[in-house]
């Protein structure tokens, strides 16, 4: 059995205990919430905190669907039984929404709409009176068409509100005791193919079992790029040394080929969480000139 988590964090750093105050007060207004759960640093912080404040109250959801890393599935789970919330599971099927699979510079706000078509009325039928969403600070800055679906659907961003930003979110859970504090970024699959590049459920099988076999390795933040015939590989600069190490590099690129790639390529930029996001301000500035 996991050792308890503390019930409230120490207040070494008041501004980060001040934050956690408004996000509590944040949560209490809403008197129910039903809580957008991923089993990332973000959603585990807000669930965790969402149970203290409401207890029962509170139920987590967890959409899966073939953009959802396999590995991610029963950490969710896992996640909610820790912290002691109520835990549902229901499937999503963003690829069969007209538009997603074409994978538009907009596909975000079609993955968040299926979401939230399914999380509102489920917390309808719970009798919740919100849908939370666990948005950070950070997250505004980004290209996060996602945000509108969110905003037209009328869910809540109670760590934004709060004034939370990702290194908040990341300290607060070490405070609190979550095993999520340091864990790396994730991200729907569908973030690995540039936007213009089809998404079909081999492609995101094809780049799952690569990340898996990367993380077995030894390797823990990365990102698998789809680009065709050549996987790009984004590794932590630090990890960066590894690849050429005595049998390392061997194994990744079987590993590539074994899920089809006939080139594995190392991005010496490293990990960039919404990289392919640059290649927007590119194609903008190009139809400008």
């Amino acid at each position: 059995m996991p050792d308890p988590i503390p019930a409230r964090p120490d207040d070494t750093d008041a501004g980060l205990a001040a934050k956690h105050e408004r996000l509590r007060a944040e949560i209490a207004d809403a008197g129910s919430a039903l809580v957008c759960f991923s089993g990332g640093v973000d959603s585990t912080l807000l669930l965790r905190v969402a149970h203290d404040v409401l207890g029962d109250s509170c139920v987590a959801l967890t959409a899966v669907s073939i953009t959802m890393a396999e590995s991610e599935r029963a950490a969710a789970r896992d996640l909610a039984a820790l912290i002691g919330a109520r835990f549902e599971v229901v499937e999503s099927h963003e690829l069969e929404r007209p538009g997603f699979a074409q994978n538009p510079t907009d596909r975000c706000y079609h993955c968040k709409a299926e979401l939230l078509d399914i999380a509102q009325p489920r917390a309808d039928a719970l009798g919740l009176r919100a849908v939370l969403l666990g948005t950070n600070l950070d997250d505004l800055g980004d290209h996060r068409p996602g945000l509108t679906a969110a905003d037209e659907r009328g869910a809540r961003h109670p760590m934004v509100a709060a004034g939370l930003t990702k290194a908040d979110v990341r300290a607060l859970s070490r405070e609190l005791g979550l095993p999520t504090w340091d864990k790396p970024q994730l991200a729907c699959l569908s973030s690995r193919f540039p936007y213009g590049t089809e998404i079909t459920p081999d492609r995101l099988r094809r780049v799952d079992r690569f990340e898996d076999g990367l993380r077995a390795l030894g390797f823990r933040q990365l990102r698998v790029r789809y680009h065709g015939e050549v996987a790009r590989l984004e590794l932590e600069a630090a990890a960066m040394t590894r690849v050429l190490e005595p049998g390392v590099r061997e194994a990744i690129v079987a590993l590539g080929k074994a899920q089809g790639f006939v080139f594995v390529a190392l991005d010496l930029g490293g990990f960039q969480s919404g990289s392919l996001n640059r290649l927007i301000a590119i194609d903008t500035r190009r139809a400008r000139s």
